[in-house]
Formats: C-alpha cells, structure tokens, sequence
C-alpha cells in the first residue's frame, strides 16, 4: 500500500516547477508573483487530497497543464462577453443596451487622456460636467434644462428629494410600481423625504381625485409611466397633458418618470409607441426622467430634463454628488445622442434600434442559412426553426413582444436532462452561448444574431 510519505514525496518543488521549460510562457505570460501563489495553492491542494482519499489527484501527472488552466481561470474577466440568444433584447441581467461604435470611441477617447470634464476652456476655471450634455438634451427634447445622474433610479431619488423633502407627493395608486431589484416608488419617496398621497384606485384615477388631494403641503403632481405591467379591463388614467394643466391651475409642479423613455416615436419602425420625454415637455409636465441604457440605446444613466429653476435645485443638491456620472459614462452618452441629430441612419447605427426593428422574415432567412451548419452537429437533438416572440426588455416593456425566429433543440431521447447539460456546455464555451429552455426544448432565438460566423465558430467546436 502506498504511504503518505512515499505520495508526499512526489509533490515537485516550486523551484523546479519554476525551472521546467513547460513554465517559461506561463511565467512570461502571468508573472513570478501569481505563479509562485498558485503553485503553492495547488500543493496544499495536493496533500489535503493525499491525506483524505490516500492518493495523488488524476491531473498531477501534467503540472504545467493544470497550471495554465487555472491561470486561465483566475485571470478571466468577470464581464464576459456572451452571445445574447435569449430573445429578449434589453437583457438587464446581459448589460442591456450594446453600445453604437460612435459611443466606444468616445469612451476610448476618454480614458486614454484628460478631457474638459469639468474645465471650461473660454475662461480656463471650473465648468459643469452636465453642461454639453444638458445642452444637447435640450435641443433633442425642447426642455429648458438637463440633469445627469448614474440611473433612472437615482434620477427619480434626486428629483422627490430636491423638490419635495417633507412634504406630500400626490400619485396614482396604479402607478406605486415596483421594478426590477425591490425598487418601489413608496420606498424611494420615504427615502427621499417626501409624503406619499395616494390617490384614485389600482386600476381608476380621475383628475378630480388629483385636484381633491391638493393641499398647503403638496410639494407635486407625479405620474410614473407603467412599462412593466399593463392593467386592462375597466381602467382609467389621467394623462401627463391634462395633468399638466390640472398642476398650472393649483400652481403645483408635475413631474413624470417615463422609465424606459425613448426620444424617437417607435411606431415608425413598427414597434409599440412609448411615450417620449419631448412630448411630456410640450404638455407642460415640469421634470421627466428617463434611463440612457433602455430604449434610448446609450450606457446606464439616468437623465432629468425640465424647467430651468427645478434643474437648478437638482444640481444644487447634496446628493447630486453622490449619484453623478463618470466621465466615461458621459463621454458614451454623448455620443449615442448626437446619433439622434441624424435620424435618418438611426436604425443603422443605434444597436438597440437595430435589433429591436429587424423584421422576422430577415431573421428566418438567417435561420435557415445557419441550420444545415448546426443540425448536422447536433445528431442527438431534432434541430428546427421555429417562429417566437422575442421581448424588448426584461425589466422594462416585458409585456410587448416581437416576431422572430428560433433554432430549437429537442433531445431526440426526450431527456430533460440532456437540455440542460447542452446549455451549460454551451455557457461553458470561450464566449458563452446563452439560450433559453421553454416547453421541451432549447430556443435559440436569432433577433439579436448579428455576428454568424463567431456563432458558429462556437456552437460547433
């Protein structure tokens, strides 16, 4: 029987290990520091195994092979990219929004040397690092002023705690949403300072339900637009125009948290109208709030736009600090809105647009050209296009979908089993295949397919 001591004795020496030509591109590669830490780590590893199961682990027999696998391992990023086939488009837990060329440029640009963040080049002093910005949101919106923080989220927090700490903040009880990670309007408005006054029923709200709430200590009027829910049947709601006018005539600021917010009338491009921030201005509403990573197809940001006295309370509030956003956050966001400027080629250039208005026939076309590669592959599953329904946004407009096409996997031993075992090989791969299980069977579906040849490259190797 082999003893401990006699397995102990075939651990190597780091010093050798560190000497055997096999490490010289490890070392060149990760550096004597992490080598020499892994190396011992894996060691211990060793004699922790010896000392439970009496032997030596399979992958001692090729050091430098169980080397540079983990070293692989330990130096990967945690942002991974990944092939997005899940069908739905704004993935929130994906990063949502890709980013346009234009925009990756600009944030290259800005990390790679000083930029006039907050440096005004006429008088050489200090500016305003929302100041281009809000200049641009201004002309795309028709708002007065423009206000920049590091979400929706946090625009939402900033404009209930600069407008309206202590007092009340009239809304609709059908609006008291709550959105992805716990984030309720009740919860932000305590958080924020403000009373909340509810008013109308879950699913009926009338102007004079608003009107009747308005008191001494009502700071403002608030709709929050309902994109991750819909309530049919029975229902009525009081638009942000005559909402407007209900707040000009008890001299009571409106304001409106659009969530999504998109600055193009989608219809055009046969997708479900939003509402945008420009039309909320036109109607009077006072502040809105809008994320930059949803439909406007920019980084995470959250943007204000409205008149110019309740900016001014916004910039000027403590939290401002806390919740503004980086240089390469604006440098990205800059970018993507000076797309808008040009909307002849937006859906050409704006990734989000472009995914989003790809119509099912283009994306079946593309199935088909991409099936015979992969159903050869795949001998053990029934490979199929099918049509689907892709999802805009997984936290947002999660109730719209949109017609596309699907390859889907059925595993011909109608084991459920093996349906999970591919997908987790396939989020094994270098750049992860991420799909979805429904109903049987494995959907790859195709909408956000641009790169094939990088798709295929993976799916068969």
């Amino acid at each position: 029987m082999t003893t401990h001591r006699s397995l102990y004795s075939q651990i190597p020496a780091t010093d050798r290990l560190l000497r055997d030509p096999q490490f010289t591109h490890l070392l060149e590669k990760s550096g004597h520091t992490l080598m020499v830490s892994l190396l011992n780590q894996m060691q211990d590893e060793v004699r922790l195994h010896i000392q439970t199961q009496n032997v030596l682990p399979q992958w001692c027999n090729d050091w430098a092979q169980e080397t540079e696998k983990r070293l692989t391992a330990q130096t990967q990023s945690a942002l991974r990219p990944v092939i997005n086939l899940t069908g739905t488009v704004l993935h929130t837990n994906l990063g949502r929004a890709q980013q346009a060329e234009e925009a990756i440029a600009a944030v290259t640009q800005a990390m790679r040397s000083p930029v006039t963040l907050e440096y005004d080049l006429d008088g050489a002093g200090r500016g305003h690092r929302d100041r281009a910005l809000a200049d641009l949101l201004c002309q795309l919106t028709g708002a007065e002023d423009a206000c920049i923080v590091n979400n929706n989220a946090a625009a939402v927090l900033l404009m209930l705690a600069a407008t309206a700490n202590g007092k009340e903040v009239v809304v609709s009880r059908g609006e008291l949403v709550e959105i992805g990670g716990a984030f309720r309007i009740p919860d932000v408005m305590r958080q924020a300072g403000c009373v909340l006054h509810e008013v109308g029923t879950t699913n009926r709200t009338h102007a004079k339900d608003y009107r009747a709430a308005v008191g001494e200590n009502t700071a403002l009027l608030m709709k929050v637009h309902t994109s991750n829910y819909q309530i049919e049947g029975f229902t009525k709601t009081v638009e942000e125009a005559e909402l407007a006018h209900i707040g000009r005539e008890l001299n009571v600021p409106v304001i409106a948290d659009l969530g999504s917010g998109s600055l193009v009338d989608l219809s055009q491009y046969g997708l479900p109208k939003e509402p945008m921030p420009q039309e909320m201005i036109a109607a009077g509403v006072s502040l809105v709030s809008f994320s930059g990573d949803k439909l406007l197809g920019g980084p995470q940001a959250g943007i204000v736009v409205g008149k110019r006295e309740l900016i001014a309370k916004l910039q000027q509030h403590p939290l401002k600090r806390a919740l503004r956003a980086d240089k390469m956050t604006l440098a990205a966001l800059e970018a993507t809105l000076r797309l808008y400027l040009h909307p002849e080629k937006l859906a050409e250039r704006l990734p989000t647009l472009r995914l989003l208005s790809r119509d099912a026939a283009s994306i079946r076309a593309q199935a088909e050209l991409i099936l015979p590669h992969v159903s050869a592959h795949f001998a053990d599953f029934d490979v199929r296009i099918e049509p689907c329904q892709s999802q805009i946004g997984s936290g947002s407009l999660p109730v719209d979908r949109l017609p596309s096409a699907a390859l889907t996997f059925t595993p011909r031993d109608g084991r459920g089993s093996s349906l999970e075992a591919l997908s987790a090989r396939w989020r094994a791969l270098p750049t992860p295949v991420i799909g979805r299980i429904y109903d049987g069977r494995l959907w790859l579906d195709l909408r956000c397919l641009e790169d094939e040849n990088r798709f295929l490259e993976m799916l068969l190797k």
